[in-house]
């Protein structure tokens, strides 16, 4: 199986892309519900988050409220990094137990890891291909503006709390721009769909004994 990695900025369009890849017959994990799910009462994970950040970050019925936790690491890089600290090595281990089961399920298919920050955490090296997707700035503040309650100041802070797109694209094998209507996406998803075809299926004959 073909294992790629798909990354971006925040309000890139990497999620309406990852639909996309579905759509024409790919597998995807989508790391921010492997994240939910490691946040749920009773995941370790859960615990550990909870202990280093307090009460303060939960919501009346006791579960994370992520509005909270997002204001707190956005504005403070070293508890950003007590966060990723926590929280990585285990969505790191989901990734790779969920690459495996569907080798396992389909060998000569194609295995999407969607993750926003594979690359700032070195993870990309992992794959086989790298998907970065990007956006103009303005429309990644738009976007970003219209499907939350953030300010300008905060949403200046969570872009600029993530590697830069251009930087992100130095590490891809195929950059997508999501910047034009749904139609110009989905033609160059249907284009690098085809590529990892191609390579999917070189990759498997090479594996096979």
């Amino acid at each position: 199986m073909l294992r790629v990695g798909l990354t971006g900025g925040i309000a890139t369009g990497k999620s309406t892309v990852g639909i996309m890849f579905i759509e024409l017959g790919c597998h995807l994990i989508d790391s921010d519900r492997i994240t939910h799910e490691l946040f749920q009462p009773g995941q370790p994970v859960y615990e550990s988050v909870v202990q280093a950040f307090g009460d303060r970050i939960l919501a009346s019925d006791g579960r994370i409220d992520r509005k909270i936790l997002g204001e707190i690491v956005f504005s403070d890089p070293q508890a950003r990094s007590k966060l990723n600290a926590l929280v990585h090595p285990a969505v790191i281990q989901r990734q790779r137990e969920w690459l495996n089961e569907m080798e396992a399920k389909d060998p000569g298919g194609i295995g999407i890891v969607d993750a926003a920050l594979m690359i700032e955490v070195g993870t990309y090296k992992n794959y086989d291909k790298v998907i970065v997707v990007t956006c103009r700035p303005e429309i990644q503040k738009q976007r970003l503006r219209a499907r939350s309650r953030l300010s300008d100041e905060e949403i200046e802070a969570r872009i600029r709390s993530q590697m830069s797109l251009e930087e992100k694209t130095k590490h891809a094998d195929f950059v997508i721009d999501s910047s034009g209507d749904l139609a110009e996406t989905r033609r160059q998803v249907a284009e690098v769909n085809s590529k990892l075809r191609e390579f999917a299926a070189n990759t498997s004959r090479m594996r096979r004994p």
